[in-house]
């Protein structure tokens, strides 16, 4: 258990909480990273697969597309879009665009699938009471879908947190500096912590996200619109698709 002494010691030195190589430094640059890529992808992603839904069209042939982005090494797009031209080059727009490209197939896929998913009795109903399609967007099929959209952000903000450690690769910021450093100096408790570092960072995207999801629940305000056209009682909880 020595290594673990070792980083204990290295998170006890106070040498590692200042300046600009410091631990918080490092945070603030991967937080920011992973902040913009998601947010970027949150932008491309959720209207189109909303919309898609909505339709019910096209849905199979943008998932794969986009799952291109799953199929190509994230490290192997950051290399090729530092060796390109301006705006990118070795600049955080690469490491942004990688990032981007990694983050948008679970949100497409989920918000997608999370549509087509909401009950066909209730979209009807909504249909019945006269409602536009933009109002059946927003009112009744998008607070519906909603888990299963949150739950694609958040696969996507945990593997962008992820995947964000190897920006230090290409001379990009983070917490991938931690670890790089650690590895090319040989230093097991810089690595072991830069290391610790991202995965509670991970752990703690994800329980963000999982607390979102849960109150992002189906809103009652929904059903009660839809049942309301075909005169049934809102439905509770646990037949949220039931009229």
């Amino acid at each position: 258990m020595r290594w673990l002494t070792d980083v204990v010691a290295w998170f006890a030195d106070a040498s590692h909480w200042r300046g600009n190589q410091g631990v918080p430094a490092r945070l603030v640059e991967h937080v920011g990273l992973t902040a913009a890529a998601l947010g970027i992808a949150c932008a491309i992603a959720l209207p189109l697969a909303l919309w898609l839904g909505h339709l019910g069209r096209g849905g199979t042939l943008a998932i794969n597309i986009s799952n291109v982005g799953r199929a190509v090494p994230t490290f192997a797009v950051l290399v090729l879009l530092t060796l390109a031209p301006a705006p990118f080059g070795l600049s955080v727009t690469s490491i942004v665009t990688a990032l981007v490209l990694f983050g948008i197939p679970p949100i497409v896929t989920n918000t997608y699938v999370g549509m087509r998913e909401v009950d066909r009795g209730v979209v009807e109903a909504a249909r019945g009471m006269g409602m536009s399609g933009w109002q059946l967007l927003r009112r009744v099929e998008l607070p519906l879908a909603t888990p299963l959209l949150l739950n694609g952000v958040r696969l996507a903000a945990v593997q962008i947190v992820a995947t964000a450690t190897i920006a230090a690769l290409v001379a990009g910021g983070g917490l991938g500096r931690i670890v790089t450093s650690g590895f090319s100096r040989q230093d097991r408790p810089e690595l072991l912590a830069g290391a610790l570092l991202v995965a509670l960072l991970a752990l703690a995207v994800e329980l963000v996200f999982a607390v979102l999801q849960r109150l992002g629940a189906p809103d009652r305000r929904a059903r009660r619109a839809a049942s309301g056209a075909s005169g049934a009682p809102a439905p509770d909880a646990e037949l949220a698709t039931t009229l």
